[in-house]
């Protein structure tokens, strides 16, 4: 006769499954922060910039205007066409210091003080502030190229974009965000009573 019960394994223990470790979200420091708002600071550079070129080529500008504008910055009005050149090379890279910078700074003042909807509004009315400052405060000295044939409702529209992929900054960060915590005691388990 063949017995097919099975039987509990020697090592296996009765009783509920142990609970699970709890763990709390740790708060972003400030150098931890503004790591974060560097990556979303460029990918939210690139964003503008994709924008900005699809922008400039349906105004038959050229996809790579806008950088080549910022290259007027060391080339002055040399550098201003609509092809890929030399010295777009120079203009996209001081667009993305410039904005990966920004934010940087702005992760780092912020952290994770705000909620996500207030964090969003918050970076959207930062990048239209630094547009505003910017482009038509201290560039119109320093790159009056920039200034005098900017569009300025795709410079807005584009800073609105930077500003919403800047709020997710949070995101970037790679590291441990949570912090353990005890798991709560089981109801069926007492603590020892002290004698």
């Amino acid at each position: 006769m063949d017995d097919t019960t099975e039987t509990p394994s020697a090592g296996a223990e009765l009783g509920p499954p142990p609970p699970q470790e709890l763990s709390v979200p740790a708060p972003l420091g400030p150098f931890t922060s503004a790591w974060a708002g560097l990556h979303a600071g460029m990918l939210g550079a690139l964003w503008m910039l994709l924008w900005l070129g699809i922008d400039s080529s349906f105004s038959r500008r050229g996809f790579w205007y806008p950088e080549n504008l910022f290259a007027s910055f060391f080339y002055g009005h040399d550098a201003v066409g609509a092809r890929f050149g030399s010295k777009t090379t120079s203009g996209l890279a001081l667009w993305l210091i410039v904005y990966s910078l920004l934010g940087a700074t702005f992760a780092f003042v912020v952290r994770d003080r705000l909620r996500t909807r207030r964090r969003v509004l918050a970076a959207i009315l930062f990048s239209l502030a630094w547009f505003y400052a910017a482009f038509h405060g201290f560039w119109k000295t320093a790159m009056p190229l920039v200034y005098l044939l900017y569009p300025e409702s795709a410079m807005v529209i584009g800073h609105l974009i930077y500003g919403i992929v800047l709020a997710g900054f949070p995101g970037y960060f790679n590291g441990p965000r949570s912090l353990p915590t005890a798991p709560p005691t089981p109801p069926h388990v007492r603590e020892p009573e002290a004698l």
